[in-house]
């Protein structure tokens, strides 16, 4: 008997709401709604309770090593958690690895906040050995291991090591995905000194979104996840 439609999809876990429209496609459901732990958390459940065969992280990363510049893009080795570590499906991101060869392979850190300037993702490199960090691979992570289900990250640097962020930055990402610009233009308006960060930010994070969308068509359908059919019907 073959398994129904939303058994075979593949949930896509992004931070931003232009992420999710990259990752959407053939067999992708997408969710976006980074900056809040226990909420994504919540709205990823319920997004299961729907069906779904695999989950894979999708977006953008700041980098926590000198050598990843914007653009780089990162397939998660294992995801490095506050408390613990989430493995990823060994199988999806080795078929991830074969359809994106400049892509690197690497851990991943998850944390619930922003980590803003290079001393601190300097240090954070050091603890956890991690390349990168976002703010929702450790949440989906965690959640794909409760239900039993395969899960990797795919992730695009937007922010070197060597940036800190400004404070418009910091306040920009809305809880659903989107970007609050009011509240970026009145941060901008009590400190314009912040302006040229932010233009060399929106730069960087073209660049990012660019490599993210290159990586989502050399991907195909189900975010690469319909290797693993193939392998299957293989071995049988």
């Amino acid at each position: 008997m073959q398994p129904d439609h939303a058994s075979r999809t593949v949930l896509a876990v992004c931070g931003l709401a232009v992420e999710a429209r990259l990752a959407a496609g053939p067999g992708v459901r997408t969710l976006a709604g980074g900056a809040r732990s226990r909420a994504l958390a919540n709205a990823i459940e319920r997004e299961l309770a729907a069906g779904a065969a695999a989950i894979i992280s999708f977006g953008v990363a700041g980098a926590l090593t000198s050598d990843l510049a914007p653009g780089a893009l990162i397939v998660a080795s294992t995801i490095v958690g506050d408390a613990e570590n989430f493995p990823v499906d060994a199988e999806w991101a080795s078929a991830l690895l074969r359809r994106l060869p400049t892509a690197i392979h690497a851990p991943l850190a998850g944390r619930d906040s922003v980590v803003a300037d290079p001393e601190s993702k300097s240090r954070l490199h050091i603890e956890s050995g991690a390349s990168a960090v976002d703010m929702e691979s450790h949440v989906a992570a965690c959640i794909a291991a409760e239900h039993g289900l395969p899960f990797v990250a795919l992730r695009a640097i937007a922010d070197p090591l060597a940036r800190a962020l400004p404070q418009a930055a910091l306040i920009a990402m809305r809880f659903d995905g989107g970007v609050d610009l009011r509240a970026v233009m009145q941060s901008v308006a009590r400190r314009p000194r912040q302006l040229p960060q932010l233009l060399r930010i929106a730069l960087d994070m073209r660049r990012a979104l660019s490599a993210l969308a290159r990586g989502r068509r050399l991907l195909g359908d189900r975010l690469g996840y319909a290797d693993l059919d193939e392998l299957l019907l293989h071995v049988i």
